[in-house]
């Protein structure tokens, strides 16, 4: 899911407002004069954003517009009316009332305010950016050409080789994706899980050791200081950095890559397909419980041993592409992705084959059967008129129900009640006709009672 997607809850509590008496300068009668705009914001507590304003007529309408990250758009909060003269508006959000929001989140407020019935376009005000930070804790920073290390627990032996591994696996990653990374990503190092899931969004399911954002340039990992030799380094730094150029090579305003094939490359360029990770796609080949590629595209499973198995099956899929069909289908099939193209559209362009046909393959190289398929299934034929689907094609629209000839020797089956092919009863027309007279009759009744009960013109 994409950043404002992760933000609904973060925006549903949001609460709006005082409107405060405040100095600014002089104005018109008409125009509307924008002081300059201030931010801040106390992690897990409060964000606020004030902007002075000077009315010369009251504002008919008011609006705090709030952009998050690199979002296309902004997310509109409506303001009350406010009256002429000066004021401070002024949006806050407590985060004691619940809600969350990713550490390193870039917020940019700009007020917008509508006077008259007529203003249909409004005034903008000048806009303020402010860094949501974690400023929880005195964070050290190391910045390189791709990224910028911030830990708060270590030393800089300990910050220096997260950098150095950082550096690494976003150049090689970008070469060989054939992408341009821009700025220097963010890594927040964690040194405790407790920290850790009080930054990522608690959603989040244990076992989780790394979080990647592409929309906020950032990844979160819970690594100790005194494992900068070890192998959590070795393994979350380059997992989750891949993800960032996976990102940035894919990204398009259509739909996201599958998951299987983001999470099978960082850990095929992280790990590679190792021993445990091949054991767990063999045990789910003996006991018939591999899970098809296409059912690991988006969110994978909650419970530990499929949470493991999906990523497991992901690398296989990456490792069998790569000896099928070589490393540069892998790289076109990545980078088309970029283009809009659907899954079906990459896969046949780079592999030749669409997703299912991949799937297939991969599930026969490794000898496994393809599992019953559970969930939604097709819905069971409902009834159809008489003559439908009988003798070949159906009678094109609008034709009469039931007067289909049935052909030599056959008989017509029954209409149902009021159909064009039900025989009419002798007494019908009689009946019709009574039934005319009473509606007409009933009509002239109430005619004449609302006739009565009109007052008179004077």
């Amino acid at each position: 899911m994409r950043l404002q997607a992760r933000l609904a809850s973060f925006l549903a509590a949001v609460a709006l407002v005082a409107v405060l008496a405040s100095p600014v300068l002089g104005a018109d009668d008409t125009a509307v004069t924008f002081g300059k705009p201030e931010g801040s914001s106390k992690y897990g507590e409060q964000i606020e954003f004030t902007q002075p304003i000077e009315l010369g007529t009251p504002a008919d309408r008011l609006e705090v517009r709030l952009t998050f990250g690199d979002s296309a758009s902004p997310v509109v909060q409506e303001m009350p009316p406010s009256g002429a003269g000066k004021h401070d508006l002024r949006y806050t959000f407590d985060f004691t009332e619940g809600g969350h929001l990713y550490p390193n989140t870039k917020i940019t407020a700009q007020w917008r305010v509508y006077q008259g019935a007529d203003d249909e376009t409004g005034t903008d005000g000048p806009p303020v950016t402010i860094t949501y930070d974690d400023d929880r804790f005195d964070w050290d920073i190391l910045e390189g050409d791709y990224v910028r290390v911030h830990w708060y627990e270590g030393n800089e032996a300990f910050g220096r080789r997260v950098l150095e591994l950082g550096e690494q696996t976003v150049r090689e990653t970008a070469e060989l994706l054939g992408v341009s990374t821009g700025e220097p990503f963010d890594f927040f190092i964690y040194p405790d899980t407790d920290t850790f899931y009080t930054a990522i969004d608690p959603s989040t399911q244990e076992g989780v050791g790394g979080q990647a954002l592409a929309d906020l340039r950032t990844m979160y990992g819970q690594i100790s200081p005194g494992d900068e030799g070890g192998s959590e380094v070795g393994r979350v730094v380059p997992h989750e950095l891949v993800h960032l150029v996976f990102d940035t090579a894919t990204d398009n305003p259509y739909h996201l890559a599958p998951r299987w094939l983001n999470e099978g490359l960082a850990v095929y360029l992280s790990e590679g397909n190792g021993a445990e990770y091949r054991q767990a796609v063999q045990g789910a080949v003996s006991n018939n419980s591999v899970i098809p590629l296409d059912g690991i595209t988006g969110q994978f499973p909650r419970t530990f041993d499929r949470f493991y198995l999906a990523y497991a099956e992901s690398v296989s899929a990456i490792d069998y592409l790569i000896r099928t069909h070589g490393r540069d289908a892998l790289i076109q099939l990545i980078r088309s992705y970029a283009e809009g193209r659907t899954d079906d559209e990459a896969f046949r362009d780079a592999l030749g084959v669409d997703v299912n046909g991949f799937s297939d393959a991969w599930m026969g190289d490794l000898g496994a059967t393809p599992p019953e398929r559970f969930g939604p299934q097709p819905a069971p034929a409902g009834p159809q008129p008489p003559g439908w689907g009988e003798g070949g094609a159906a009678p094109p629209p609008g034709a009469p129900v039931g007067s289909a000839d049935p052909g030599p020797g056959a008989s017509a089956p029954a209409a149902p009640p009021g159909s064009v092919g039900e025989e009419q009863a002798p007494d019908r027309p009689v009946r019709l006709a009574l039934l005319l007279v009473v509606i007409l009759a009933g009509g002239a009744l109430v005619l004449g009672i609302a006739l009565h009960r009109r007052p008179a013109r004077a």
